[in-house]
């Protein structure tokens, strides 16, 4: 048994690999996203992958009748690994560079994972969402994929074996019931836990078996040189499939499920069905299409981490010349991969053991780098700027919520929360307040609880609550827990917006409860433009770009801050809110307030000195009181509730 080259596959991997980066690279026209559904691109190279390795599994076991363990690996390894850590140490220096030390952390995680083919358990069980924006910055985010594809080749071969040495005759109605099950087990997952549907093995199987029993078919029957007109209409319409998935699919549809059924029926057709005399399969054994496609490996380890660098640092500032510049680079990149890395290491006469030995110790190089990441992210880089504060988000922000229970990095409040409130309210002498809301909440119960001896009349607790979904079953979770029998107020504080309907749920959720509940609404908190640049950081606080670049050099270290800083510095914070968007949600929250005769407490009444045209960006410590465009440090929450309890702000009478 012979397999032959077939052109028209690697320009298969051509379309499947631009329609992945075209979707990574975002491009909005009249503000639709247009190919929105690239991702699928993915999808394409799994339906290819179970094609071609359970081929090359056929072939040997046919012709040899036995399978070498040894040899299938081999070739994996020469295919996959040496590219790929190729792209992970030249993307080192730049996470140096750049990334602040929780994102160092998380990046060595990746590589680490990767490394050990489970980058696709730690993206599901990290909580991160494909589709967000934070999914963007993440330099490897992409080798999911190639994780998925790995456990695939450690279970594929010795499975397949047993089942053609023992139900030969059956081979192929086995892969339509595993391609059956996986497909109903993906579609069932997907609209429960999307996450573990999108990144898991089990809800991909159906995909890359669906290309093994095409050479399953191929081997037992030929259907395609039995008809010419299925050969000629079919594989334009699975082109035309693949097209219009790639173009209105969207992450909307549950995935992968049913839904995905296009672009892989799609992609078997042109499989199954290309002859040299279709139109799709000239195209797609064009000389274009098959050059991309033999460096489409490359094009797809280097896309994602070069398109993230830039997405942190700002590169290209989206302008579209800087754009065609940072494409070409990822092309150059990729060929020099394809015909240093990839061919040399491919090609059978190099010595796989002198080969092995520098996979091995680059392995060695990675593994011991990364795991010295892990324990700070190096934080020493950035020592010598900052003494009293800290430049990264991250860690401020988990530091700033440990008295609140945890949240999710895409928002979304961990469902075992609501069973490990704590009941706060103990001394029955004091009014007890419960805050309800987004990690707003968060920030106010933190405001209380670091001037406890300030506010010692009341006792403080938090429950989450979120107003943009059903508010019924949330208001519903709340009054079956017992704190809610002990609160006498009920503080909302939330990130409302209006195309959230937030505002909507707090009136709903006003009225629900205000004859039960005495209850009192705050506004909308201040919100500064955080998105300064800078040539080694991005989401840079206003503080935090102040110390970077005073006067375009460094101011030196945080010590070095004096008043004449602290005025400057709260001047920017009041020159930089979002007044007109801040100022129309409060306006509508105050009329909520007013129709259903309730307190509203307007915090910018605490957060600015307006007739000074002030807001307040660092504490008399100077030590920064956001730790983005929204939320408090705890010691910027130390620093206001002082303001708040002088100026008397918190009011519950």
């Amino acid at each position: 048994m012979k397999i032959k080259y077939r052109p028209e596959i690697d320009g298969l991997r051509a379309v499947a690999v631009i329609s992945v980066i075209l979707y990574h690279s975002k491009i909005f026209i009249s503000g639709r996203e247009i190919f929105i559904g690239g991702f699928l691109g993915v999808d394409i190279f799994f339906v290819i992958s179970g094609y071609l390795i359970t081929s090359l599994i056929l072939k040997e076991l046919i012709t040899t009748n036995s399978f070498s363990f040894m040899y299938f690996y081999e070739r994996r390894i020469r295919r996959i690994i040496p590219a790929l850590l190729f792209v992970m140490l030249f993307s080192i220096p730049f996470a140096w560079i750049y990334l602040l030390p929780s994102h160092f952390i998380d990046f060595s995680k990746q590589i680490l994972l990767s490394l050990g083919f489970g980058s696709n358990f730690y993206f599901h069980y990290s909580e991160q969402n494909y589709g967000g924006w934070g999914a963007l910055l993440k330099p490897f985010l992409h080798t999911w994929s190639l994780s998925v594809e790995e456990q695939f080749y450690i279970i594929y071969p010795l499975c397949f074996m047993i089942i053609f040495n023992y139900f030969r005759k059956n081979l192929g109605i086995i892969l339509i019931i595993l391609i059956f099950i996986s497909l109903l087990l993906a579609d069932l997952t997907s609209r429960h836990n999307t996450s573990l549907s999108f990144y898991f093995l089990t809800t991909r199987i159906w995909e890359l078996c669906a290309g093994a029993l095409l050479a399953v078919l191929e081997l037992k029957h030929s259907y395609k040189n039995q008809n010419k007109y299925l050969s000629l209409v079919l594989p334009s319409t699975g082109f035309l499939l693949i097209l219009y998935s790639i173009f209105f699919f969207n992450f909307n549809n549950p995935h992968p499920s049913i839904y995905t059924l296009p672009p892989i029926i799609g992609t078997c057709l042109i499989i199954f069905f290309s002859n040299k005399y279709d139109l799709v399969t000239k195209v797609l054994s064009s000389k274009l299409f098959v050059g991309v496609g033999l460096i489409s490996y490359s094009l797809y380890l280097w896309h994602f981490p070069i398109f993230a660098f830039n997405r942190i640092t700002k590169t290209t500032n989206d302008i579209l010349i800087n754009e065609i510049i940072l494409a070409l680079i990822v092309i150059l990149l990729s060929i020099l991969t394809y015909f240093i890395i990839e061919k040399p290491f491919r090609n059978k006469k190099n010595n796989f053991k002198f080969l092995f030995s520098i996979i091995f110790l680059s392995i060695i190089s990675l593994v011991i780098f990364n795991t010295s990441a892990l324990k700070s992210g190096f934080a020493f880089r950035f020592d010598k700027i900052y003494k009293y504060n800290n430049l990264d988000a991250e860690i401020l922000r988990k530091k700033s919520w440990k008295n609140a229970g945890d949240i999710t990095k895409e928002g979304f409040f961990r469902k075992k929360y609501y069973k490990e409130i704590k009941d706060n309210f103990i001394d029955i002498s004091k009014t007890n307040i419960l805050i309800v809301g987004d990690s707003n909440s968060k920030d106010m119960l933190n405001i209380f609880i670091e001037n406890k001896n300030l506010f010692s009349q009341y006792e403080f607790s938090r429950f989450p609550f979120l107003f943009r979904e059903n508010v019924s079953e949330e208001i519903d979770k709340l009054k079956k827990n017992k704190i809610f029998l002990k609160t006498d107020v009920i503080l909302i504080s939330d990130f409302y917006s209006i195309e959230h309907k937030e505002i909507e749920g707090v009136n709903k959720f006003i009225k629900s409860l205000k004859k039960e509940k005495k209850i009192i609404l705050t506004s909308l908190s201040n919100i500064y433009n955080d998105e300064f640049s800078h040539k080694n950081f991005t989401r840079l606080t206003i503080f935090d770009y102040y110390l970077l670049k005073k006067n375009n050099k460094f101011v030196g270290i945080d010590e070095n801050l004096t008043k004449e800083d602290q005025k400057k510095i709260n001047r920017l914070y009041y020159k930089n809110r979002k007044v007109d968007f801040v100022k129309n949600i409060n306006k509508t929250l105050k009329k909520i307030s007013e129709e259903n005769n309730i307190k509203f407490l307007n915090k910018e009444d605490f957060l600015c000195d307006i007739k000074h045209e002030t807001c307040f960006g660092i504490t008399d410590k100077y030590q920064k009181i956001y730790i983005d465009s929204v939320h408090y440090t705890i010691e910027g929450a130390k620093f206001l509730g002082e303001i708040i309890y002088k100026t008397g702000w918190f009011k519950i009478n």
